[in-house]
């Protein structure tokens, strides 16, 4: 039977409102995308990042819509920073229920011309972090003996390859599809669900060339949109939907899994 709250009232699946959540990458596209949905959503927000001005954007954008917010200039490198960052997070609010981690790094150079310490940076930015990130919080939220939310952030190129230079980048993805399975069969008893979003590309500071008119412009975009079923490019509200789905109760029996944002792209 489904419960009668649920028939009453739908929306309150999606509820995150009071819930406390750890972005990290808070400076960058997503992780400030991810940010303002939740501080939207209503939840407490602890956000995390290493450009301090742009930190501090995101911070304004969050409290302007409502949200508490503890802004913690760092970055996830470490075992001693992510620790650091989950017991600032429960010195402020008590507790922490979700973790979304946004921060990441792409490094595009041909693998014969690519050094191997680039490769490990990109591997240590995407994947090692993330790891770090999740045995912190995890640790938090055993504790806690409720559940939470852990959501990776992926891309459809862990599951495709490209021809431009990607093979730190595709790696890296792969291995964090590969951590989000890990952890959703090692938590899945606990309450705990871990799940990944991988877009396509979508509209963001890096990639708002693609957007305009210009003829190269539109010549790459032509060549990407003939694999793109949806044909056109993603949009933030695209991603917006996915993690609140994610980062609430509405996806409690969903974990391991990679969600695509892709407008089809992996489909065909």
């Amino acid at each position: 039977m489904i419960a009668e709250e649920t028939l009453r009232k739908p929306s309150s699946l999606f509820d995150v409102s009071g819930k406390v959540a750890i972005v990290t990458g808070a400076s960058g596209a997503f992780g400030a995308l991810a940010a303002r949905i939740l501080a939207g959503a209503g939840a407490k927000l602890s956000i995390v990042a290493g450009n301090q001005n742009a930190l501090r954007e995101t911070e304004e954008a969050c409290v302007h819509l409502g949200a508490e917010v503890l802004s913690l200039n760092r970055r996830p490198t470490t075992e001693d920073d992510c620790e650091a960052i989950v017991a600032d997070t429960i010195s402020r609010f008590g507790r922490v229920d979700i973790l979304v981690v946004a921060s990441g790094k792409n490094d595009v150079a041909k693998i014969v011309d690519m050094a191997p310490d680039r490769f490990l940076d990109v591997m240590d930015a995407n994947v090692t972090q993330s790891w770090l990130m999740a045995r912190a919080v995890g640790k938090r939220m055993l504790e806690q003996g409720e559940g939470g939310k852990v959501v990776f952030m992926s891309s459809a190129r862990g599951l495709l390859g490209h021809p431009a230079g990607y093979s730190a980048y595709c790696a890296s993805k792969s291995a964090v599809d590969g951590l989000t399975r890990a952890l959703g069969c090692e938590w899945g008893p606990t309450g705990i669900t871990v799940n990944a979003i991988a877009p396509t590309v979508f509209r963001s500071p890096l990639t708002a060339w693609m957007f305009d008119e210009t003829e190269k412009a539109q010549e790459v975009r032509k060549g990407f949109l003939a694999r793109v079923p949806k044909g056109r490019l993603g949009e933030p509200d695209d991603l917006a939907g996915p993690l609140l789905f994610l980062a609430s109760r509405a996806s409690d029996f969903y974990t391991g899994h990679t969600l695509y944002a892709d407008g089809g792209y992996t489909a065909g």
